[in-house]
């Protein structure tokens, strides 16, 4: 009797890694960038999860831009996509560091709404609310914000 062998397809984990300057100006550009760069991925423009992907990356280089500005340094976008299949759903995983490390945002479960009134405070509630999992992760010098998308195929 033969044993029989299943054969994987491979995995290619694509990653893009870039640094932007810390200022409205490069959030923006870092927005622009990462969707174009989930679009050549197979993430195609106005899908649901380049759209959560779209919302995540804004906020979070938002913030990196205004409460992690350090004078004369850049804030960091990392992007990592692995792909699924019609039984395993894959992965975009979306980091943004930059290098301020004692302003450092509450985590999940931590979040409060701000008062009605409020002009700001909402970023970390769109991230949570659109993430499948997201964290705040020390880093030297700075913090980390990493964000997860499972994708369904």
């Amino acid at each position: 009797m033969e044993a029989s062998t299943k054969t994987q397809p491979p995995v290619t984990v694509r990653v893009f890694n870039r640094q932007f300057g810390a200022d409205p100006r490069g959030a923006r550009l870092a927005r622009r960038v990462g969707l174009h760069k989930l679009h050549t991925w197979g993430i195609p423009y106005l899908s649901d999860a380049s759209e959560s992907a779209a919302l995540i990356i804004g906020e979070l280089t938002a913030n990196a831009a205004t409460h992690g500005r350090v004078p004369g340094r850049n804030f960091e976008l990392r992007l990592s996509h692995l792909p699924g299949d019609p039984e395993t759903p894959g992965l975009l995983r979306i980091e943004v560091s930059d290098t301020r490390g004692e302003c450092r945002p509450p985590g999940p479960g931590e979040i409060s709404a701000p008062e009605d009134s409020s002009d700001s405070g909402r970023g970390l509630l769109i991230v949570d609310a659109l993430a499948d999992r997201w964290a705040v992760l020390d880093r030297n010098p700075g913090k980390t914000v990493r964000a997860e998308l499972d994708l369904l195929y």
